[in-house]
């Protein structure tokens, strides 16, 4: 019986030419053929891991909540590609029955919508696109995330808990080691005194037996001991910064926020940590505006 023939029947002239290729060593690329589709299908899934890892890791840290200050630093995180997906589609489609915020990175702008009217516009300032490095190594990238988020909760006169990445940035401007507290530690100054943790506060106590509570709002600033910047445990008065954030604050979630300042010359310009700065007489008219639920664009 000839490659061509089977059975004692006339082969199709395609299935002919795939008995002549066979028989003629094309066993030999069959296997290419297979290792090249497992090749391609490892490639896939490395694609798809290396897209979800990456949709995992701290694209920035910002500013904390108030009431999170057993977590340390925030992360802009979604759970798979899938959710991924998920915000970019609703990011396409603000709603027509409801109003909504948009934010403009590359304007720095807001706007307050209804449909196409417009109920509120002004300046904004955003994430910088710094990154630092931390001195444990750790990499801090200070962008506005884009996307779909929601108001998920409204402040007035929003307390500033400052995370790690605040106290390696300002000992990285003033060229500063950098020592992390633990709430049973003690460290001894040069001088004599002794910083401890007693309940929420972090305390001096000098050679004189004087006691001192150190907190950002008592004139402390940061605490520098023997040419060290000091990080104070989270939950105590020393993490705990009024002022900072302005007049009102609405929270997005994952430590992102719309809030006011304390640097007004700041809005307008690509300077932020990540959240969305308004001037104090902005922040404040929004939050009479906008309501608990209402979606956030950022693009």
């Amino acid at each position: 019986m000839s490659a061509d023939t089977a059975a004692g029947r006339a082969l199709p002239p395609f299935t002919a030419r795939v008995v002549r290729f066979f028989g003629h060593g094309g066993g030999v690329a069959f296997g290419l053929i297979l290792a090249g589709l497992a090749a391609s299908a490892l490639s896939a899934w490395l694609f798809a891991f290396t897209v979800r890892q990456r949709l995992h890791r701290d694209v920035a840290v910002m500013v904390l909540d108030d009431n999170a200050d057993i977590v340390e630093g925030v992360r802009w995180s979604v759970a798979s590609a899938e959710e991924a997906l998920r915000r970019a589609q609703e990011a396409a489609e603000p709603p027509t029955d409801r109003p909504y915020l948009v934010v403009s990175i590359g304007d720095h702008r807001i706007w307050y919508r209804r449909g196409s009217e417009v109920l509120f516009t002004t300046e904004v300032a955003t994430g910088s696109g710094k990154t630092l490095v931390g001195s444990t190594g750790n990499t801090y990238r200070f962008d506005t995330p884009r996307g779909r988020l929601t108001v998920q909760s409204k402040e007035k006169d929003p307390v500033w808990s400052p995370p790690d990445w605040h106290y390696e940035e300002e000992a990285h401007k003033k060229g500063l080691d950098v020592v992390h507290m633990g709430a049973r530690d003690t460290l001894q100054a040069r001088d004599g005194s002794v910083i401890s943790v007693e309940g929420e506060n972090v305390v001096r106590r000098g050679r004189d037996g004087s006691v001192r509570v150190l907190t950002p709002d008592n004139g402390a600033g940061e605490l520098v001991v023997d040419g060290k910047l000091v990080v104070p445990p989270l939950g105590t008065s020393m993490r705990r910064h009024s002022g900072v954030l302005g007049s009102h604050r609405l929270n997005l979630g994952d430590g992102y926020a719309l809030h006011g300042t304390d640097q007004p010359d700041s809005i307008g310009h690509a300077v932020s940590h990540g959240c969305v700065r308004l001037r104090n007489e902005d922040i404040a008219q929004l939050y009479d505006m906008v309501a608990v639920g209402t979606p956030v664009y950022i693009y």
